[in-house]
This record gives C-alpha cells, sequence and structure tokens, in this order.
C-alpha cells in the first residue's frame, strides 16, 4: 500500500467548504461518505467546470516580461524591444511574439504577479506547487494535484508526463511517488525506453522467469497469491500494460500530418507542444513542456529574441490546434516561468531575477478570453505592480476551474492536514458563468 492510498480516499478529507455545504444535510448525517460525495458534487456543479486538463508551457529560468507580454515601448526598461498590437484593442505585446498577438482574444494575461521567491529553484517550486518550499515536506506539483483529484479509467499510459523536463520536474510529493512526472526526453519519435528491445519469444521467458522470483518474493508476504499480489507485481502488471498500450502513438508527433507539424516550428519544445495535445486527447491530465534559455543575465535582447522565435510559433500553434480539435474548451493552457527579469538593465546587457510584477499566460478551460489583469509601472522605480496576484492564488483559481474543490485538506504521510492550496480564487480571471 503506497501513501496516496492510506491517506488520500476521497472520504478522508473534509474541507471548510464541504462541511459548511453539507452540514445542512440533518443531524451527523454530513459525516457519512454519500454526504459526503454530495457535498463535492454540488461544490463542482457551482463551478459549472469543463476543464479536465491543464497543459504547462514552462519557460525555464525566468521570461523577462518586458520582452514578452507586458512591454513598455518608448520606455527606459523597454531595453529597445518594440512593441505590437494584439487582436484585443490596446492590448500590446512584444515584438517578437506576431503569431501568439494574433491570439490574444483567446488569452488571458497577467501582468502582475508576485512572489517571494528569487531562486531558481525555489522559485520553480512555489510556481509549481503554489507552496514555498518546506524542509519538512514535499507539496505536490499542480499535474499531481489534478491527476490525483481527477481520476481518468482506461489510460494506460501514464497521466502526468513531463516533456524535455528540466533540473526540477514535477512531482507528486505527499500524494506519492506514483503522481511524479514520466519524462519525456526527446520529441522526434515514440517514446523510447517502454517498448521490447527483444524479441516476442526472449520477451516471453523473461516474463515467465520474472514470475518465478516474484512469487518467491511473494511468499511469506501474501497469505493468498490466488486474489491478492505485491506490489512489485502491480508495477510490473501496469509496466505491461503501457508498453502492449496503443495509447502510446500518442507520444508519436509523426502520426500528424507534415502541415500541422511545420505549424508548430522545427523545434523540439514545438513537437512538444503537438505531443501535448494528442496526449491530452489520449487520457493524460497534465502535460509539462520546458523551453530551456530564458536566464539572460546577459544579451537580455538578444537572448529573448530567439527563444521567442520557438515559443511564438508552437504557442499560437498550440491554442489554433487545440480550438480546432474542439478541446480548448476542456484545456487549461498557462504558459509561466518561475519569475520575471528585472526592469532595470545590467551592465553586461541582461535583466536579473524579478519576483515581483512579472507575466503569466492562461487560455482555454473557462478562462475569461481578452483579458488584461494587473499592471506594472512603466518608469520600472515601482516594485509593486497593480492588482498583485501571488502565485497561490493562480493554483486556487486553476483548480476551481478545473472543478476541484482547492482548498480541500489532505492527511500528509506524518498526519499533518494541508490544504490543496491556500491561495483564493481570483474570479476576475473566469467567464462569468
Amino acid at each position: 500500500m503506497n501513501y496516496s492510498e492510506s491517506y488520500c480516499g476521497s472520504s478522508s478529507h473534509i474541507s471548510r467548504r464541504t462541511l459548511l455545504s453539507t452540514a445542512g444535510l440533518g443531524g451527523l448525517a454530513w459525516l457519512t461518505p454519500v454526504a459526503h460525495w454530495l457535498g463535492r458534487a454540488q461544490e463542482k456543479a457551482r463551478t459549472n467546470a469543463q476543464a479536465k486538463s491543464v497543459i504547462l508551457l514552462w519557460m525555464a529560468g525566468g521570461p523577462s516580461q518586458l520582452e514578452t507580454f507586458d512591454p513598455h515601448p518608448g520606455k527606459k526598461i523597454a531595453g529597445g524591444t518594440g512593441a505590437i498590437n494584439t487582436s484585443t484593442k490596446g492590448v500590446q505585446f512584444a515584438e517578437g511574439l506576431p503569431r501568439v498577438a494574433e491570439l490574444m482574444d483567446e488569452l488571458t494575461i497577467v501582468r502582475s504577479m508576485v512572489s517571494k521567491e528569487g531562486d531558481h529553484e525555489r522559485a520553480t517550486y512555489n510556481v509549481k506547487t503554489g507552496y514555498r518550499p518546506d524542509p519538512t515536506l514535499v507539496h505536490p506539483s499542480i499535474g499531481a494535484v489534478v491527476c490525483h483529484e481527477l481520476p481518468e479509467a482506461g489510460v494506460d499510459i501514464p497521466r502526468h508526463i513531463s516533456i524535455l523536463p528540466g533540473q526540477w520536474t514535477a512531482r507528486g510529493g505527499y500524494l506519492g511517488a506514483n503522481l511524479d512526472a514520466f519524462k519525456l526526453y526527446n520529441t522526434k519519435g515514440r517514446a523510447g525506453n517502454i517498448t521490447a528491445r527483444v524479441n516476442p519469444e526472449r520477451m516471453d521467458n523473461r516474463l515467465k522467469a520474472l514470475k518465478k522470483v516474484e512469487q518467491s518474493f511473494a511468499r511469506g508476504r501474501r497469505t493468498n497469491l490466488d486474489t491478492k499480489t505485491t506490489l512489485h507485481n502491480v508495477t510490473i502488471q501496469k509496466a505491461l500494460r503501457m508498453m502492449n498500450s496503443q495509447q502510446l502513438e500518442a507520444f508519436d508527433v509523426n502520426q500528424a500530418s507534415a502541415r500541422t507539424r511545420a505549424t508548430f516550428g522545427d523545434s523540439q519544445f514545438g513537437r512538444g507542444c503537438l505531443a501535448a495535445i494528442q496526449l491530452i486527447n489520449a487520457g493524460v491530465r497534465c502535460v509539462e513542456v520546458t523551453l530551456q534559455g530564458w536566464d539572460t543575465h546577459a544579451n537580455n535582447h538578444e537572448s529573448h529574441t530567439r527563444q521567442n522565435a520557438v515559443l511564438d510559433p508552437a504557442f499560437a500553434a498550440l491554442i489554433r490546434e487545440l480550438r480546432t480539435r474542439k478541446m480548448l474548451d476542456q484545456t487549461i493552457v498557462i504558459c509561466a516561468g518561475e519569475f520575471g527579469r528585472t526592469p532595470k538593465i545590467n551592465a553586461a546587457s541582461g535583466r536579473d531575477h524579478w519576483p515581483t510584477g512579472f507575466s503569466l499566460a492562461l487560455a482555454g478551460g473557462g478562462f475569461r478570453a481578452g483579458h488584461i489583469h494587473g499592471a506594472t509601472d512603466p518608469t520600472g522605480k515601482s516594485k509593486q505592480p497593480t492588482d498583485p496576484i501571488r502565485v497561490a492564488d493562480i493554483h486556487s483559481t486553476v483548480l476551481h476551474a478545473l472543478g476541484i474543490e482547492y482548498d480541500k485538506e489532505m492527511m500528509t504521510p506524518i498526519g499533518r492536514p494541508m490544504a490543496l492550496s491556500d491561495g483564493r480564487v481570483i474570479h476576475e480571471l473566469l467567464k462569468k458563468s
């Protein structure tokens, strides 16, 4: 039995919201599993949630808000980067994102993200989990939470996947290692190292030998081998199902037309974005696609020009393809890094770490299209943006949009109650129900 099975059954978690919503069922009846389930169903119904999956475009290193979604053309802090109009009147993006600019009417842009973490590792942890690092506890990433709270039957491949993972990949944390992201390091073909490398006869002989070892291992641990099994054997069976599943084709972008592949750009990241769509369509709950190279302490302008040339076609094609396949309403797309970059240009023509007033892009899944939230100081003198939003608030809002009870308290392996998110829902970012 793993931790998630021991501590994470739905009847074991009761949030403040569920208590309030179910207390009126009469006496102590609200304590029953049925009443608890009804309360959860009511909560989900109130969100009118259509979204069921998440795609996280992870900009590793921390992209500059000024060279992406929050330009200040003509100002000293602009660093020489111009601005272009978008499909939403009065909204401009940096000149390196023309394709994404055409789709502003599908996006929600937050220009006022704030955090207290300016170190790469700590800030990555913060943005991916919604919590600041804690030496006594590992929090689950948003993908792990989504997989835990929205189970999907009939999916043989991992439901939480990280494509082109960086140094700090998404983890299951206290929800269990089984919810760690499955890592895919190459997007040029089918996923490697998950199909048999020997002929069927040798594979069958290996499985027979493994079965004998498993029986020996299980003896003394389980009293009835016909009805019970070890976690070791459960893991083997899951691996075999995945190795033989037709769902593995979802990893292979070559099944898409050459024309479709071309729209994403000739890059690993572009192919990763296309793979993310195919995987979500196959039943995967969360896919993280990483684009490295945003830590621009030197030559910021030139570096962001190169990065945007990769991001722009891939991000735009992702939105268009989801829309074409009628998957956008069921999928939440997040484009973010661990923090932004300083308004001040340093001596090396770069920008340094800036956890105050950075940008984040959202699309699909019930988010308010064509919307800009918050503003940063065009002079760069004020650190505090207008209408700031904490990282935890984004997590709560995303979970709410998915119909997940974001403040539900989970019991960690050491018996510590912990809410899935301690933020608040920012309703201004969501479509009116």
